[in-house]
This record gives C-alpha cells, structure tokens and sequence, in this order.
C-alpha cells in the first residue's frame, strides 16, 4: 500500500487526487509554482513543495524538479492528474526510473498512443475501425494532395503529437491545402516538438463519443457508459454528457467490446479514454487514445457509481478491479458545464484576476461541484483559466438540465468575466434538448445565433 503519493499537478484536479488519497489513507505532497502559492491544493496537502516561477516550463512541466521532489519527500508514487506531463513518456519512466510508481499506463504504451500515426495503425491491428485518411505520416505538399483527392475533401490535417485543439486545420480545396500544410507544419513544431502530420477524412455531421477505459494488472478489463462531448468550441469540449441519448444498449456493448479488445491489443493498465467520431448511420470510427484521467470523467463517475482516482491508485499498487463491467451499467443522466474565466462577448477572451466574491451551488441533490479556487483567490493567466466544473446527476436529462440550469443561475462572482450566461443559453437550445447536434453545432450555427442577440457580429 502506498504510503505518500505527489500530485503533480494544480487546480481542481490537485484537489480531488488530494481527497482521494486522504479517503484512503495516504499521505499527499503537492507541488506548486509561485503563483500558486495559496491555493486551495496546497493548503490541503500534507506537505508541499515549491518547483519554480510561474510559467509552465518552470515549474508543472519540470520533470527533474517534480521528481526530485517526489524521491526527497519519500513519496513511493505520482499521480500526473490531466493536461501537463500527464501523456509525457519521458516523464513516466524517469519516475519509474527513480522508483516512483507512475500512476498510469507504462511509458511504452503512453508513446504508442500518444503519437496519432502509430496509435491508428496500432487500432486497426485489434480490429478497431478508423477514420479514413493517410497510412502513415505526409511528408510533402504533393502527397498531402494526392491522399486528399482519394479519399476526397473536405479533409482535416492533423499533427502527429497534437492533443488540446492545437495542430489542426480543416481544408477545402487544394488552393487551402499549400497554407495549411506549412502552417499546420508550424504550430506543431513550436506546440510539440514534432512536425509530422497525417491527414483524416472529415467527417462534418458527426457526434463525438467517448468510452473510458480502466484495466489491472491481472488482465480485467471495465469499460464505462460512453460520453457525448460534441458541445465544442475550437475542438474545446464546453458541455459534456453521459450516456449519449442516441446510443443503445446494445450500441454501448458494441463500443465497449471494440473497447476492451483495444485495451487488450496494446497490454494497457489503468485508465484511458477512446475518442470515436460516430456518423449518422451510428458507426463509430476511432480518432485517438487519452492515456490518462479528462476534465469530464466526473459524469462517468456519476454515471457509473464509481470513484475512478481511487481505482487508478489500487491498480497502481496491483490490486484488482474494485468493481466489475456489471456494476458499470448505466444509472441515470450526468452533464459538466465548465465555468471558465472568459468573455463570450469578446471572442471568448480569457478574463484572468481576483475573484473578489464567489457563491457556488452546494448542498443540493444530484449536485456536484468540483473547483479549486476560492474567493480572494486569483485566476492566473499562465494557466488554464476553468474555474468550476458544475456536475448534476439525475435519472433523466430532462430532471438534470433543469437543474443545472438552476445552479448555473445561482451560481455568482466578481471580480472576473465567465462565460455562465452562455452556457445558460445552450442548455435551453432546442437541439441540444434533443440531442440532435454534431460536434460542429456551437461554431456553425448556435455561436452565431447567440452572438446576434448580443449585438455582436
């Protein structure tokens, strides 16, 4: 049993992995930058340790610094949270190298999947079917031309390393393809490090659906009810819900199966997520692999009844499953609003600085509110600017959205923009309702509407 684990990480994240371990009895470390100095994370850890300035690469993206704290503090393991080095293989093994269990998939596997070239080719040695695009990566203009004119535009290239929206662009037409190839060349340099690209299909009237995945070391194997984050904005998830209301039982099984047998092809442990694109006809087609915990596993956990931090700790120390796929079945409807410091009025720009009065929702059924900020306390702009993730979980999505809606009313601050009021608009529209959107729905048409009855063009 572990004894002390560092969390690697900040914000709501650092919070919850933090509770986690005191519900189980272990000691937590946070590491923090000089930004972060009195938030809530820190004040919660048992003991902290400061890993440098503000900006990312001086501190959460130090890998000697997390790691030598981790070995000074006599932390026997590290949960990496979501977002910084959570996908880092390099990272992974220097922590294993310096004999502190990496509470996640081995290094080798977080490569594979992490590089969207070899993970597609890795999906279709298990059977898993994928969007259709290049083999391989696109080396020039010429041959970024031909694979589009095979499988026809619109196409979408894609940075090999990409993940958070960055190193992504749509293209028409071959007179789009020449800018977009070296801009998208570009970006993935400077984001990532690696240049390569692979070009898919796009597919414009689909739903983006989600299954997590959790294995042991034993060989068992439990997926989750799937999620619809089709809700996006600049391939940034606004809304998520769990289960997707145009998928079947027996769908479910089907993605679940393709799931697991994925799982088993590349020898996974722990947790991960499978990101598909499901077309109208409801076949699913597999877009990539997160191998760590998303910001929106809380409606998984709701959905599932389930606490997924607790069993990525158990796995990391050998233990079995702590549930099986049968107690994983489908209980009722959760939806996330992210309530993020920005302003939809002007172009969704981030709103950083001190929150001079906040009132969040608790205390109310089917509501669960995961944050760490406070009032008095500052939203950085070196960080994320998500202040809240506001969880309800009721039997049905009617019950649910309209008290998510009420939470979101209730919900108060100053001191900073958010973009609450849009997300209030959204959960009235009539097509989310219903549950007839794509994952092209808010820039084509309900951004657009919404922007109108703000005097915004």
């Amino acid at each position: 049993m572990f004894k002390k684990v560092l969390v690697a990480n900040r914000g709501e994240i650092a919070v919850q992995i933090i509770r986690a371990l005191h519900d189980m009895n272990i000691k937590a470390v946070a590491v923090y930058s000089t930004a972060d100095a009195d938030s809530l994370f820190v004040k919660l850890a048992d003991e902290s340790v400061c890993i440098g300035g503000p900006f990312p690469d001086e501190s959460y993206l130090n890998m000697a610094a997390i790691v030598d704290a981790a070995v000074l503090t006599g932390c026997d393991a590290l949960h990496p949270g979501y977002g910084f080095l959570s996908e880092n293989a390099d990272f992974a093994e220097l922590c294993n190298q310096c004999g502190v269990k990496f509470i996640g998939p081995s290094a080798k596997v977080i490569n594979l999947m992490g590089n969207k070239g070899h993970a597609k080719e890795a999906m279709k040695k298990s059977g898993v079917p994928t969007i259709p695009g290049s083999d391989g990566f696109i080396d020039s203009v010429e041959q970024a031309k031909k694979v589009a004119h095979q499988i026809g535009y619109p196409v979408m290239l894609k940075a090999a390393a990409g993940g958070g929206g960055k190193g992504i662009r749509k293209v028409a037409d071959d007179d789009e393809l020449l800018k977009a190839f070296q801009d998208t060349k570009r970006e993935a340099k400077l984001s990532f490090g690696d240049d390569r690209l692979y070009m898919e299909k796009d597919l414009n009237d689909a739903k983006h659906i989600e299954m997590q995945v959790i294995a042991d070391e034993h060989g068992d194997i439990v997926y989750f009810p799937e999620r619809d984050c089709s809700l996006q904005r600049n391939h940034q998830k606004v809304i998520e819900e769990s289960p997707c209301s145009e998928i079947n039982p027996d769908k479910r099984k089907e993605l679940g199966q393709i799931v697991v047998n994925a799982t088993k092809g590349i020898q996974y442990t722990n947790t991960g997520t499978y990101e598909f694109l499901m077309d109208q006809d409801h076949n699913f087609y597999f877009m990539e692999m997160n191998t760590r915990l998303q910001v929106e596993y809380t409606i998984t956990e709701e959905v599932a009844d389930v606490e997924i931090i607790k069993a990525q700790i158990l796995v990391a120390e050998g233990e079995r499953l702590p549930f099986t796929q049968s107690d994983c079945e489908v209980k009722g409807y959760a939806l996330e609003c992210r309530i993020d410091a920005e302003d939809p009025s002007n172009n969704f720009a981030p709103s950083p600085g001190k929150i001079t009065s906040l009132h969040q929702t608790y205390g109310t059924k089917g509501v669960r509110v995961d944050s760490g900020i406070g009032q008095n306390d500052v939203i950085s702009p070196y960080y994320d600017s998500m202040i809240a993730k506001i969880i309800v979980h009721l039997p049905t999505k009617k019950q649910a959205v309209h008290k998510m809606r009420r939470v979101l009313n209730e919900f108060h601050i100053e001191g900073v923009k958010t973009n609450r009021d849009f997300l209030i608009a959204l959960l009235a529209d009539k097509h989310f309702l219903a549950g007839d959107f794509n994952n092209n729905y808010i820039e084509s048409t309900f951004l657009k509407e919404w922007m109108k009855k703000h005097g915004k063009k």
